[in-house]
């Protein structure tokens, strides 16, 4: 059986990271993931628009804590508490031992490994603690720095959907990637 119980909320450390719950005080940064149209790029949800959408998407993300329906961390670096992104497991499906993994991370940390250090702490904590037996990570194709990150971390694709979402008057493809627990 998996184990969905996040409270008291499971802060995790890497050797450059904190990962910690998405509190108020975040809006600011919340605001500027959520805002920008290049890191939005390839999520197709709508964009923030006021600080206000920033603290309804803060209470969202407790909520889903509250109930153990999904958990995300604040990115954060350790000699610094500001929220520099966010990474979580969601859509968890306890009947397959499944969840989907979702990461954002603000444009001046790109390229630095910040984010691949985060999806291996979160894929440890999703086998270990969670108990999960996959996990996946649902990109849009053309997102080939996500792409990347994935595969270096063990994932591997599982299925190229055709025009499965439609979003903004198109239709979009998505590219699932996933990796299982072989432990």
């Amino acid at each position: 059986m998996i184990n969905l119980i996040f409270n008291p909320f499971p802060n995790l450390e890497t050797e450059r990271l904190l990962l910690r719950r998405v509190v108020n005080k975040d809006v600011e940064q919340i605001f500027a993931l959520r805002s920008d149209k290049e890191v939005m790029k390839y999520i197709p949800r709508p964009l923030v628009k006021t600080k206000d959408d920033a603290l309804a998407h803060i209470t969202m993300i407790d909520e889903k804590i509250d109930t153990n329906e999904g958990i995300n961390w604040a990115i954060t670096l350790k000699n610094n508490d500001k929220l520099i992104g966010i990474i979580g497991l969601y859509r968890i499906q306890p009947e397959h031992f499944r969840a989907e993994i979702g990461y954002m991370l603000l444009p001046e940390y790109h390229g630095k490994g910040i984010v691949s250090e985060a999806i291996n702490e979160v894929v440890n904590y999703g086998f270990a603690s969670i108990k999960l037996h996959s996990i996946e990570a649902i990109i849009d194709p053309k997102n080939f720095a996500s792409e990347k990150v994935l595969q270096k971390n063990g994932f591997v694709k599982e299925a190229h959907l055709k025009e499965n979402e439609y979003y903004e008057g198109r239709f979009l493809d998505t590219v699932i990637y996933s990796i299982i627990n072989n432990m």
